[in-house]
């Protein structure tokens, strides 16, 4: 049996974030996650963040989440690796460490900073070898340095899309082009710009129509696009092969939902935020009482907004054990809501801002009271 007052799955910004947060103040946290190393996302983002120094503006990803697990080492905090969170029942929370010992857990609170999983995207030929998850590409290239083909050509152009295809150009690779459904980019004009600089074609309104296989079907030789009319159907007669040996796909995220389900969360959708998402009040705090979510869990947004919710999480979770005393637990609150507010300010920030406000309003009414 582990003995913890706050149990967080997942060791991702959110969850390191939630993590030290919490043990700031005296609470004693467990961190789970299933993969053998920590750090989530930000180890595989090998570029500078934007906003303020505040948000950490030019620090790099990977040094973002040195820095975090350097402090949550230094808090005390009980990191578990290779451990599968299964599910929350109202026994406990089971989990299997490393795939052999099977432990019952019963925290006082639960932060669940579990993140998000990449769309696919289906047409003929999507399951050869050579397609594959934008994710997967910066895990490849960042992480384990390893190419994933000689020539790329990226689905999605949003800044997921943008990065990873500036971040292939580094590593040597050749971008043949960015395919986008939409008529226009989806991500920021300054991630845009970079690749464009770097003489990469963007083909917006466009779609992949199939992947070719080689001679013997072990992997992808070309990539056929073809123009969309408004209706989002191909144009007949507009097809376009590229020579590519990869296809990269950046449609799109979803959350990982499945154990505030389990724990028989309340949910909402909000298509702008990835999907079905727990609801949750300003505090993060689900229908469940004392099961908080941070992180793209609890809508899809960026790297920056995951850590700001962790930490807002990890005071809501310690203040609510009395480990912080009301007055100083608001006022940090209060501030960290700021941050929010800044980041996600602007042409893209501000719908979600919107879409998040419209969940915390639906908790609102479904405890009977109107949101602050």
């Amino acid at each position: 049996m582990i003995d913890t007052d706050i149990l967080v799955v997942g060791a991702g910004p959110a969850g390191l974030s939630a993590a030290a947060e919490a043990a700031r103040h005296g609470a004693r946290v467990t961190v789970v996650d299933e993969n053998e190393k920590p750090g989530g996302q930000l180890f595989k983002q090998i570029h500078k963040f934007f906003g303020s120094r505040r948000h950490r503006a030019g620090v790099r990803g990977f040094d973002i989440g040195y820095a975090l697990l350097d402090e949550v080492k230094s808090l005390g905090v009980e990191v578990m690796l290779d451990t599968v969170c299964y599910g929350i029942f109202p026994e406990g929370v089971g989990l299997v460490v490393s795939g052999k010992r099977d432990v019952l857990v019963e925290p006082r609170r639960i932060v669940l900073a579990t993140g998000a999983s990449e769309n696919p995207l289906c047409f003929p030929g999507w399951t050869l070898p050579g397609v594959v998850g934008a994710g997967a590409v910066q895990t490849m290239i960042n992480v384990h340095r390893v190419p994933v083909g000689e020539r790329v050509l990226m689905v999605g152009s949003g800044n997921v899309g943008l990065i990873v295809s500036y971040q292939l150009l580094q590593s040597g690779a050749q971008v043949v082009g960015i395919v986008e459904a939409l008529p226009k980019v989806g991500g920021y004009g300054v991630h845009a710009a970079k690749v464009r600089r770097a003489g990469v074609p963007i083909y917006t309104s466009h779609t992949v129509v199939s992947a070719l296989p080689n001679s013997d079907n072990t992997r992808v030789k070309a990539a056929v696009i073809a123009r969309l009319d408004e209706n989002m159907s191909p144009i007949p007669g507009t097809e376009k092969e590229l020579d590519v040996d990869t296809i990269a796909i950046a449609v799109g995220l979803t959350p990982m939902t499945e154990l505030a389900f389990i724990a028989g969360a309340a949910f909402t959708y909000s298509g702008l935020l990835g999907g079905h998402i727990p609801l949750h009040d300003e505090d993060l705090m689900t229908t469940v009482e004392g099961l908080y979510v941070a992180g793209d869990v609890s809508g899809v947004e960026e790297a920056s907004t995951a850590l700001e919710e962790g930490r807002l999480a990890g005071v809501a979770a310690a203040a609510s054990l009395g480990k912080i005393p009301e007055v100083e637990a608001e006022e940090k609150k209060r501030e960290i809501r700021e941050s929010l507010r800044d980041l996600r300010t602007g042409p893209f920030g501000d719908a979600r801002a919107r879409a998040k406000e419209e969940i915390v309003n639906e908790m609102a009414k479904r405890r009977g009271k109107r949101s602050a």
